[in-house]
């Protein structure tokens, strides 16, 4: 473990020791996710991916909105913002264009993100703005019941559907790739080894970065669709994926029960927003532009 990690005071039962407790609240624990969940296993991931990447956690901020994944960044011992119900990208986007040296890192639901939150989504991976977007996608409203949410694939019952779902459903990493983004990855839960791997990547890659986990929701989602329980889910997650790194993204829909392609997609470069801003403002302005000082030297 890094000489950084050393460093955060956390109280550790004696006797015992989980890697992932320096990086927790641990006063909130126990958690409310259900049993079976796979939000935790992502956290796990995450923590993996800090220190790997030998992230300054005095520069990380995690940022969220609500829903069950929204309760990550409150129980991470980070500089951590739990915003409004699908307000969490324009938190971050004012967090990073105030001090550019932020690593900023939304973390939030499928609902949060792309239902209420949606516009926001498209206009910061179209500016590519330089923030991590982490979307834990359980294809459903798990929090307020089990409703039908963007993502919820077609034929699955649930609260507002009892009859099947007929709303098409996104496809996340499409919408990522056509609105820009950088960097654009999709696993499950049972990948958790190419996860952290992927969740390191995209800490260290310039630009919006955008990674879909899919994850069971054995209490609402999984039960009403008699579709077992969270190892069930494992079992079939191992079963239905393939790994088709750069596949192009309009291929991969998640459907009820069908194959579910996971990898990379897309890591191209592009001018983040900050950059273009600059480049900007030098060519309006030449030599009578000066650069903001960027933090502040007493933090």
């Amino acid at each position: 473990m890094s000489e950084q990690l050393l460093e955060v005071e956390c109280e550790i039962p004696e006797g015992s020791f989980n890697p992932v407790e320096p990086f927790l609240r641990m006063d909130r624990i126990p958690h409310i996710w259900c049993a079976g969940c796979g939000i935790g296993t992502t956290v796990n991931c995450f923590t993996r991916a800090l220190l790997e990447s030998k992230a300054n956690l005095d520069k990380v901020a995690i940022v969220s909105g609500i829903g069950c994944t929204g309760r990550v960044a409150g129980y991470a011992r980070l500089d951590s913002f739990h915003t409004t119900h699908g307000r969490a990208i324009p938190f971050a986007t004012g967090l990073k264009l105030a001090n550019p040296e932020l690593q900023v890192v939304v973390y939030s639901g499928d609902g949060d993100l792309f239902a209420i939150g949606g516009n926001h989504f498209i206009h910061a991976a179209r500016r590519n703005m330089d923030i991590k977007v982490i979307c834990v996608n359980n294809l459903t409203y798990a929090m307020t019941g089990g409703q039908t949410a963007p993502t919820t694939p077609s034929h699955v019952i649930s609260a507002t559907a009892p009859y099947g779902v007929f709303e098409p459903a996104f496809n996340l990493v499409q919408l990522a790739d056509a609105c820009g983004a950088s960097y654009v990855a999709r696993w499950t839960t049972f990948h958790v080894k190419q996860l952290a791997r992927s969740m390191e990547e995209v800490l260290k890659k310039k630009g919006f970065g955008f990674i879909e986990i899919v994850s069971p929701c054995p209490t609402l989602y999984q039960r009403r669709n008699k579709m077992g329980d969270g190892l069930d889910t494992m079992k079939y997650y191992k079963q239905a994926s393939k790994i088709r790194h750069g596949a192009p993204t309009g291929e991969c829909s998640l459907t009820k029960s069908g194959e579910i392609v996971v990898g990379k997609f897309i890591d191209r470069e592009r001018p983040d927003y900050y950059e273009l801003l600059q480049a900007q403002m030098h060519e309006s302005l030449g030599d009578r532009y000066a650069e903001p000082e960027v933090g502040c030297s007493e933090c």
